[in-house]
């Protein structure tokens, strides 16, 4: 059930509130939020991949049509599985952002002046 607009407001206030007195606790509680996601995605992928293996194992001898549409089931949640892990790897150390690529590029130059 949606929120009204006055309680989406409330809602934002307090959320607003939080990030000024406490931002390490806010930031806690939004990487736990990212980290349940990321387990469903991973759950998810890897359901994929074993439905993918059971519809490739089962019609392969019957329809090599099913077996490769099952192949394919595999190798597109195994890459989803790898693209979410990489990408929450990358969050979680600061890889991959604006600030992490500058800081680098910086250590790189000082290192040859």
């Amino acid at each position: 059930m949606p929120l009204d607009e006055h309680e989406q407001k409330i809602l934002d206030e307090i959320e607003r509130q939080l990030y000024e007195e406490d931002p390490k606790l806010a930031a806690m509680v939004a990487k736990a939020v990212r980290g349940d996601a990321t387990r469903w995605k991973i759950r998810l992928a890897v359901v994929a991949f074993i439905a993918g293996t059971v519809l490739m194992f089962a019609s392969f001898t019957e329809s090599l049509i099913l077996a490769g549409l099952g192949f394919l089931v595999m190798v597109g949640s195994a890459s989803w599985m790898a693209l979410t892990i990489r990408s929450t790897r990358s969050l979680q150390t600061g890889q991959g952002t604006v600030d992490a690529w500058v800081g680098q590029f910086k250590r790189k130059w000082r290192r040859e002046e």
